[in-house]
């Protein structure tokens, strides 16, 4: 009976914990594994196998049009990250003022710029809102040269030519101005679902930058103005999780990011997806139950 009655209690200890635990996810000064080591087989498996059985985005990731990351945090001791087209990099429209942003929290945690309420709404503004004018802004503030530095910091390396590029803007989000594009591939606003995941991921343990950024990036994604695409599926599914959040849209180039946040351990992920194709939105709104389907079939207590 006591020995059951430790079980217990441990069993319980833990659920608890886990269900407890908030953002940033405290680890004190250790760094998180790299995420990239922390591909789990079966994780990915499910994965590709659940994307395949749907004709129309297998064409897609066969063709190089749709990639697709997913992290699982449900256990922070025990992440699992799958991806598919990982590091295919793409146009993303928007998404890539994720960039900014970090190089914004950077200048000014640095001196480099002044922490103005002005600068803090156009942030705001700029993701949540995904507004072009606040995001010029903020490009014309910080140049393209600051950005590029902060995305192939070796301490990110959030574009890396090594593997497929990755994060960048090099074009202000309007007219006029020059244009400093990446060197793949000549794009001017570029992502890669495995540099996006990495900097959610590392946004969630609180080390972009340092902490007190991190949580303040938190509070700029969180609670996002646009209610489509990830959004939309998940505002009906899971109503009261917290959702940090930036998307894109140009053309046939759809793109969406978010780090989801329940009390339910079980409903803790970062998911990123990239598709070219017409129909691109109502794929992304598509992906999240499929997804969550995958991430419930191993439970935190599960080893990988």
């Amino acid at each position: 009976m006591k020995k059951l009655l430790v079980i217990y209690f441990l069993f319980f200890g833990i659920i608890l914990g886990v269900a407890q635990q908030s953002l940033p996810i405290a680890i004190g000064d250790k760094s998180p594994k790299p995420l990239t080591s922390l591909v789990n087989q079966d994780f990915q498996k499910s994965l590709e196998a659940e994307l395949m059985a749907h004709p129309d985005w297998k064409r897609l990731i066969l063709q190089k049009k749709m990639a697709v990351g997913v992290v699982d945090l449900s256990n922070p001791q025990q992440v699992r990250f799958a991806r598919v087209n990982g590091n295919q990099m793409m146009y993303a429209a928007s998404l890539p003022k994720i960039a900014i942003l970090l190089t914004a929290m950077d200048a000014m945690d640095k001196g480099q710029l002044k922490e103005t309420p002005e600068i803090k709404k156009d942030l705001r503004l700029m993701i949540s809102k995904s507004d072009n004018a606040a995001s010029t802004r903020m490009i014309d503030r910080l140049g393209y040269d600051k950005i590029e530095k902060v995305m192939t910091d070796p301490k990110y390396l959030f574009y890396n030519k090594r593997n497929g590029g990755g994060l960048w803007v090099g074009k202000r989000y309007g007219k006029g101005g020059e244009t400093h594009r990446e060197p793949l591939k000549n794009l001017s606003h570029a992502a890669s679902v495995t540099q996006v995941c990495r900097y959610f991921y590392l946004l969630s343990y609180g080390k972009l930058v340092n902490e007190k950024r991190s949580k303040q990036m938190l509070d700029i994604f969180e609670n996002p103005e646009l209610h489509h695409k990830f959004v939309n599926t998940l505002d009906r599914i899971a109503p009261h999780a917290r959702l940090f959040r930036k998307s894109g849209t140009w053309e046939t180039y759809h793109a969406d990011s978010i780090l989801v946040w329940d009390e339910d351990p079980t409903r803790r992920y970062i998911l990123v997806a990239l598709i070219d194709d017409s129909n691109g939105e109502q794929i992304i709104r598509d992906l999240v139950v499929p997804v969550e389907k995958i991430l419930k079939k191993q439970t935190y207590f599960t080893a990988n």
